[in-house]
């Protein structure tokens, strides 16, 4: 969907690049996770891909087509859903929606989009007297309400409780499963594990690491299994390296003969590989 080259940006009166060349493709039908930490330039990013920053060196096609050559119907393709939700607060839900939805010439069905998210009910209320997660939900009600092909996606579940939360990301794989494309930046990281293709962590800049959440584990990962089993009326541990573990006499031993309570590989986590790839601990409110 998006091939990206050489990407530089600068913002008038900086010193330097807040881009610095960065490259990667968002393959048709997948979803891809943009990660890094505040200022790496992930909001910088996807504001250039989504057309409302400009004057960047380097090359970007769409579909490609060099995206300079898009002009307003680009918009008819793509839906955001940026970080803080923004609404007309003295507007009904509904209000909102179909101030929006005359924008564009291709419309969803809304009620059966705020039913799914839980806002159908609510629909003549007041945005202002949303609470912060309905604000969140209408805001992806919002960026679907055109059928998009792209959808960008910035923090979707931050301040939703896990019941909404889940009813998102089943809408996000769906919308996947449906052809959609989607590209994600969030700091859940158990959310980018769970619902991406593939992932990028940009660094100052810089893209320092892309490949499946999977692969990563694996790389970044301590090849060794890790096993608890009950010896003296107490809980021990052993540790076995990986390569041909199914040969190894004393792990062995340990499976046939021990009370076994737990069995961990040592592959590692998205959170401890955002850590190492980036050199930022992430905060607990946002873990």
């Amino acid at each position: 969907m998006f091939k990206v080259d050489d990407l530089k940006f600068r913002y008038k009166n900086n010193k330097e690049d807040v881009l610095k060349g960065i490259s990667f493709e968002i393959k048709e039908g997948e979803i891809f996770g943009f990660l890094g930490p505040s200022g790496a330039g992930k909001s910088t990013t996807q504001k250039i891909i989504i057309k409302i920053l400009e004057n960047y060196q380097g090359h970007i096609s769409y579909k490609g087509k060099d995206l300079k050559d898009y002009n307003n119907d680009f918009y008819e393709e793509i839906g955001v859903s940026f970080e803080m939700p923004i609404h007309f607060s003295k507007m009904t839900a509904m209000e909102n929606i179909n101030f929006f939805l005359r924008l564009y010439k291709n419309n969803a069905d809304i009620e059966q989009l705020m039913k799914r998210v839980g806002l159908w009910e609510d629909r003549n209320k007041m945005v202002g007297e949303f609470s912060k997660g309905m604000k969140i939900r209408l805001n992806l009600v919002r960026a679907l309400l055109n059928k998009p092909k792209m959808l960008f996606l910035d923090e979707p579940t931050n301040g939703l409780d896990p019941t909404n939360a889940m009813i998102l990301k089943d809408m996000i794989r769906e919308f996947r499963v449906g052809g959609g494309t989607v590209f994600i930046t969030s700091h859940i990281m158990a959310d980018i594990d769970q619902l991406c293709d593939r992932v990028a962590f940009i660094v100052n800049g810089e893209i320092k690491e892309i490949d499946s959440p999977r692969n990563l584990k694996i790389r970044y990962g301590k090849k060794a299994v890790s096993v608890e089993y009950k010896e003296n009326g107490s809980t021990a541990t052993k540790e076995f390296p990986m390569q041909e573990i199914g040969k190894n006499s004393d792990f062995l031993e340990i499976l046939t003969t021990k009370d076994i309570e737990t069995i961990h590989s040592g592959e590692t986590t998205l959170e401890d590989i955002f850590i190492k790839v980036t050199g930022v601990k992430l905060s607990n409110e946002n873990q």
